[in-house]
């Protein structure tokens, strides 16, 4: 049996109180190597969601009240089942996302990483005082039931991020996978029934109905949103009709700053991968790369040979490198950037013309040093469209990477340590990697400034977004 069979007739219910439920409307789901539909996912109704907020609701005291160690243990256990069907989940990822299969069973293994590092995670009490005439300490308590909504460019291991620190906090959750891509999902939904008792996961796939059905549900206590940043005010507005807390992880137009002590070719393909990985569709890719004059020439001419050079295709095809956009919707606003360019006549260092033939496929195009109002430059490219620009002065660099309403990631390249940091300190961004880059973990917090979101994704930060402060205050007897 093939890649492009395997799945074809399987079904994929949602999951709710721990039973799997189908709908009587369904979607059809694309491959974007070809734009064919291969399967159907469930389009929820508002009944089975209210059905999955109570199926959370009712189960949420008691595992709240288990103790910290086994939810631990359980999120090592979840660890284990993404590897112990890590190449099915992978396959099945690759179908529907595009991504090839390699790097498919990497998110894969990512996702079981974070898991397993969440699970020696722990949230002490704060004690502010301990005297004989009073105790007064800080405790996280869970929020209760969270809603988790999570974006097509990395279903599986973004899920994880919202999934694990939730649970280990005492919370249950409903999770809605993109439309674009909710198969996976609802199969490692199923999948975790055998070991999470009924109703602490509750896993609904629907239409674009269902994000504000569930942002506007008076019985989800936070929502936790990755996605775009106009989609991301749509959910702050909506949330605030009970006051929901809120995690926002939004868009981003990272930029990456390239000093001209840095070795050339080394960096030169890492910024390659740091660009264009997962054909660019990552919030944090490098989007806008400022290469010192001094080196931008044989820079720029490193790039554009690793980009003319990559192998694009099916993502089930031995060798291939990059896949498809994963949706039309995406292609589309993408393929408009592109001939927007060419109107305004910048130059292409590589890329620029679409390929023929099935699916959803963008060139890996890089274009030479646009100038600095080009829309180009100040719309985030989600997808395999970068622009290199030429800077003289770092002054100069640092201003126009500051010069954008996001402030998600950003990167320094730079063997002067001293100035690295210094040049990092200045730019206005939640990350900042130094001689490195997307080098994400669940150790270290991620938060967005200016218009990339809210909150804290990651790390101790990360876990204590799923937690409501208690203060006890107690006055001692004498």
């Amino acid at each position: 049996m093939t890649l492009r069979s395997a799945f074809a007739d399987d079904a994929f219910p949602m999951t709710i109180g721990g039973a799997a439920v189908p709908s009587a409307a369904t979607r059809g789901v694309v491959d974007p190597a070809t734009e064919a539909v291969f399967a159907q996912a469930p389009v929820a109704t508002p009944g089975q969601l209210d059905a999955a907020v109570a199926a959370a609701r009712a189960a949420q005291p008691a595992w709240a009240a288990r103790p910290w160690a086994e939810r631990q243990a359980m999120l090592g256990t979840l660890a284990q089942l993404h590897m112990t069907h890590q190449e099915t989940l992978a396959q099945l990822l690759t179908r529907e996302q595009g991504r090839p299969l390699p790097k498919a069973r990497s998110e894969i293994a990512a996702a079981a990483w974070w898991y397993g590092e969440y699970a020696r995670m722990s949230l002490a009490p704060e004690v502010l005082q301990d005297t004989p005439a009073a105790l007064v300490e800080v405790r996280r308590v869970p929020m209760g039931v969270v809603g988790a909504i999570v974006p097509w460019n990395f279903p599986i291991v973004l899920a994880a991020w919202k999934i694990a620190p939730a649970l280990l906090a005492g919370n249950t959750l409903v999770l809605k996978p993109s439309p674009f891509t909710p198969l996976t999902t609802l199969r490692l939904g199923a999948l975790m029934q055998s070991l999470l008792p009924p109703g602490v996961l509750n896993v609904v796939s629907g239409d674009d109905a269902l994000g504000p059905w569930m942002t506007a549900h008076p019985g989800i206590d936070k929502v936790s949103f990755t996605g775009s940043t106009a989609t991301g005010r749509r959910v702050m507005q909506s949330a605030s009709a009970n006051l929901k807390r809120l995690t926002l992880e939004l868009g981003g137009n990272d930029a990456a700053i390239v000093m001209p002590d840095v070795d050339v070719e080394a960096v030169a393909r890492e910024l390659f991968a740091g660009a264009f990985a997962n054909s660019g569709q990552i919030c944090i890719a490098a989007k806008r790369l400022f290469v010192h004059d001094a080196i931008y020439d044989r820079f720029a001419a490193v790039l554009a040979a690793l980009a003319k050079t990559a192998r694009l295709g099916p993502g089930d095809q031995e060798g291939v490198e990059f896949g498809p956009v994963q949706n039309r919707p995406q292609y589309e606003r993408l393929v408009a950037m592109l001939e927007d360019c060419k109107r305004r006549g910048h130059r292409f260092l590589a890329g620029g013309e679409l390929p023929a033939g099935p699916g959803l496929f963008f060139p890996l195009t890089l274009l030479d040093d646009p100038p600095a109002d080009a829309p180009v430059l100040q719309q985030e490219a989600f997808g395999p469209l970068r622009a290199l620009i030429r800077f003289r002065d770092v002054d100069e660099a640092v201003a126009r990477a500051n010069a954008s309403e996001y402030g998600l990631a950003g990167s320094v390249w730079c063997r002067d340590e001293r100035l690295a940091l210094a040049i990092a300190a200045r730019l206005q961004t939640g990350t900042v990697w130094i001689n490195e880059i997307q080098t994400a973990s669940p150790h270290k917090p991620m938060a967005g400034h200016k218009q990339s979101g809210l909150g804290v994704e990651n790390g101790e930060e990360g876990l204590r977004e799923y937690t409501l402060p208690q203060t006890i205050s107690m006055k001692r007897a004498r």
